[in-house]
């Protein structure tokens, strides 16, 4: 199992949008989280910051996210929740979401 931490601005006044959303995610895109060998799956948000943590469960994370972005329910939810997003401008080459690097863990 690999643990990953994740980090996005949330656009000012998108909470309340961003919260409702996420209240009713789509059933097809929980399916496609949990096919993808997502467990464990959270985001959290302050101060205009949404902060997501998961853990990976698979053999090849890669394909798994390539595999969940080819999906077209998940394109979909992805074009609904983007307006609510800011990216990084330090984000990698090809990351909406900036991965995190992982500084401290303990059981």
């Amino acid at each position: 199992m690999q643990r990953y931490g994740m980090v996005l601005k949330l656009k000012p006044g998108k909470l309340d949008e961003y919260t409702r959303l996420h209240a009713a995610v789509w059933p097809d895109v929980l399916k496609m989280i949990a096919e993808c060998n997502i467990r464990n799956y959270s985001i959290f948000h302050k101060d205009g910051w949404l902060f997501s943590y998961f853990e990976y469960h698979g053999d090849d994370f890669e394909a798994d996210m390539a595999k969940m972005a080819a999906d077209p329910t998940t394109q979909r939810w992805w074009d609904v929740c983007k307006p609510c997003q800011e990216p990084l401008e330090t984000r990698a080459p090809g990351e909406w979401w900036a991965n995190m690097d992982e500084v401290f863990h303990t059981d």
